[in-house]
């Protein structure tokens, strides 16, 4: 079999084939599908290691030691059991998804996959959140989806559960009379969609599926959670949304990654405040005083979004407390932006065009923390770092890793609490 020179780009069956095969990266792809022709052109770039595999599935696929897996991936698509498999070659494809850096080669799903096609807002925050923090994630959730709007999150302890379940209960209160065009939740998941991770999260997974919601994830099925992979979760869940709101973080939560990572890709960041002497809401302070919108309810969040109100939302007076704080729009929000061109545009078309970003958030470390752990194999660029910030392309030259790989390797130890970004690169706390 030879080569098709007449193909533009990637089949189904040949991202799926990319997505399996070990050591071809997102962020390669993204770079490969934007310069090179398919496939002659990615072959003469591609190390050896990786091309010699791929011309072999492009000549011969059934050769291809991955040809059994790449068939078993297509034959789990059934839409019609809710079973749902997508590629950047499927009309079904986010298009949101393109505009970030790198997007994922396929996508595996588990439930309603029409909910994509909804507009979704993300809801993030602290694992061990307090009751309040609980009770304002999935309230407003609730409000979010009674508006019309879908809600993204992680499937996660705290916040992220308290959301999809506010989600889950708004969506009943509105009625199976149009099941397909409720509103909904979306999980996106660090393992297989067939995998409940935790495992306190049964019921709650059931639930959403029966509830009209989805589970989606860019590990195949019978992937295990493992600590690697929430990173590359969070940057699906913002890259999703249209906007995220942050409930409770401290200034180590995993939650101002995903709020960073929603800057970078254009999104709109919201923060919850609260009291200035409660260590759960440091990190949404420090939000806000980079740049991010203060919410006090749903009502703050959609006048900044208004352009993009789905036409059948509900017009409610929001349920939601507010928080007392004196009322100043936030720096580089939307609301101090023009936005004339974007109003006039679909919300489809809004999604692929960049907004302008926020400041990112230098976040400073806490006063004490714990010892540090030992570096491991992937915690490598903690050799390399100390107090001084090094720029990512002094890193990349010193540790001999590639940008993308890197660059995930930091985003993980961002996560434990063991580096951060500030002025000049990247440093060790």
């Amino acid at each position: 079999m030879s080569i098709d020179v007449e193909q533009r780009g990637p089949s189904r069956a040949d991202f799926v084939f990319l997505a399996r095969l070990p050591g071809f990266g997102t962020h390669t792809a993204a770079k490969l599908r934007e310069r090179a022709d398919w496939p002659q052109g990615w072959l003469a770039v591609l190390p050896p290691r990786l091309a010699a595999p791929l011309r072999l599935w492009c000549e011969r696929p059934e050769s291809s030691p991955l040809h059994e897996q790449v068939m078993a991936d297509l034959a789990w698509h059934a839409p019609a059991q809710g079973y749902h498999l997508l590629t950047p070659a499927d009309p079904e494809w986010p298009a949101m998804l393109d505009t970030l850096p790198d997007p994922p080669l396929a996508l595996w799903a588990l439930g309603r996959q029409s909910l994509l096609e909804l507009p979704m807002l993300a809801i993030v925050g602290a694992r061990k959140a307090s009751q309040a923090g609980l009770r304002h994630a999935h309230d407003f959730a609730a409000e979010l989806v009674s508006r019309g709007w879908s809600v993204a999150s992680g499937l996660a302890l705290g916040v992220d559960a308290a959301a999809h379940q506010g989600a889950l209960a708004a969506s009943a209160r509105l009625g199976a009379h149009d099941y397909a065009a409720n509103p909904s939740t979306l999980a996106v998941l660090g393992c297989g969609v067939d995998v409940v991770y935790p495992a306190q999260h049964h019921h709650l997974r059931q639930r959403l599926l029966e509830g009209g919601g989805l589970l989606l994830s860019e590990h195949p099925p019978g992937t295990g959670a493992h600590a690697r992979h929430f990173p590359r979760r969070n940057r699906l869940i913002t890259g999703l949304s249209l906007g995220v709101l942050v409930v409770e973080a401290t200034l180590r939560s995993g939650s101002l990654v995903s709020a960073r990572l929603a800057m970078e890709q254009n999104r709109e960041v919201f923060a919850l405040p609260g009291r200035i002497d409660d260590i759960t809401a440091s990190g949404c302070l420090e939000l806000i005083r980079q740049g991010a919108t203060l919410v006090r309810d749903v009502d703050d969040m959609l006048a900044e979004l208004e352009h993009l109100l789905p036409a059948h939302s509900t017009e409610q007076p929001s349920t939601q407390p507010r928080v007392a704080s004196s009322r100043q729009p936030a720096v580089g929000s939307a609301a101090s932006r023009s936005v004339t061109s974007a109003r006039q545009a679909t919300a489809t078309a809004t999604f692929a065009t960049p907004m302008t970003s926020l400041p990112l958030p230098s976040l400073a470390p806490p006063a004490s923390r714990a010892a540090t752990p030992p570096v491991s194999q992937e915690a490598a660029p903690l050799c390399f770092l100390g107090a001084v910030p090094l720029a990512l392309d002094k890193l990349v030259e010193l540790s001999g890793t590639s940008v993308s790989e890197l660059s995930m390797q930091l985003l993980e130890l961002e996560l434990e609490g063991r580096v951060m970004q500030a002025p000049g690169g990247w440093k060790r706390l």
